[in-house]
């Protein structure tokens, strides 16, 4: 069968971390519930906050946390992309990782990936330099075989970076996940566009699982959890609520479109 179900989860999550991870595994169960093959959950869907909050709840990938998801995927048998984590570096006590971990059914850590593109912005209302808090990968994002098709990793402002996405496609990707905390402001301006653009181009699906709303008084996130077709349909989008929203990965349709419309990809190191 080439159609695979899968389930995107749109949080608020807040600066309470044992909050948001009761939040994240309902989610889960919800998500097994429906019968999907996979649930993706969004950036640092675990903590938003500040500075004392990430370091005091950073973990380590094969620690306590990522442990619980992994015995709940296990549990179901279905993925889970935990869209991305705080996650402790050895040695530094002041910057942590953003780390994307994809656990597949039977509860093993398939892939990491942690995110090289960091989000240094002033805007008219707001400034934020996540350089500050956060030290940038120093690897590509990978692409593994999964039951929904070869699937490629990336994080939020990534978006920005088609050559990212170019190199996912030259070594075979076929869903991306772009798990995401766009703010309000930039969200609105460039989402949807942003999604859309490296879903056609790349002729892949492109699974975006995002923040949303109001984390504090200063800071709120656009929201629109999306999945976007390789031809760049937007099929599902989010209303402005905390849940689950469900989509079809139909590998025979993507290489419809790679067959009707080819494009040469360059293969990059």
């Amino acid at each position: 069968m080439s159609t695979r179900k899968i389930a995107l989860a749109q949080m608020t999550s807040s600066e309470d971390f044992q909050a948001n991870l009761a939040e994240a595994m309902r989610l889960v169960d919800e998500a097994a519930a429906a019968g999907v093959a996979l649930v993706a959950f969004p950036e640092v869907f675990l903590y938003v906050g500040g500075r004392k909050g990430k370091l005091e709840n950073a973990g380590d990938v094969d620690g306590e946390v990522v442990g619980g998801f992994r015995e709940a995927a296990a549990r179901h048998g279905m993925m889970i992309l935990l869209g991305s984590i705080h996650e402790r570096i050895a040695g530094n006590g002041e910057k942590v990782y953003n780390t994307s971990v994809l656990i597949d059914k039977s509860g093993r850590v398939l892939a990491t990936y942690r995110k090289l593109k960091l989000f240094d912005v002033e805007l008219p209302h707001l400034t934020i330099k996540e350089s500050d808090t956060i030290e940038p990968g120093d690897s590509l994002p990978p692409v593994v075989e999964t039951p929904i098709g070869k699937v490629g990793l990336t994080i939020c402002f990534d978006l920005r970076f088609p050559e990212l996405y170019q190199h996912l496609r030259g070594h075979g990707a076929e869903v991306i996940f772009a798990p995401s905390n766009f703010t309000a402001p930039t969200g609105a301006a460039h989402w949807e566009t942003l999604l859309r653009a490296r879903a056609l181009e790349n002729q892949v699906y492109l699974a975006a699982p995002a923040q949303w709303g109001r984390h504090n008084p200063k800071y709120a996130s656009w929201g629109h959890t999306a999945l976007v077709d390789p031809w760049g349909t937007l099929c599902s989008l989010a209303p402005d609520r905390t849940g689950l929203i469900f989509g079809e990965i139909d590998l025979e349709f993507l290489h419809k479109v790679r067959r009707e419309l080819p494009m040469k990809v360059e293969v990059s190191a």
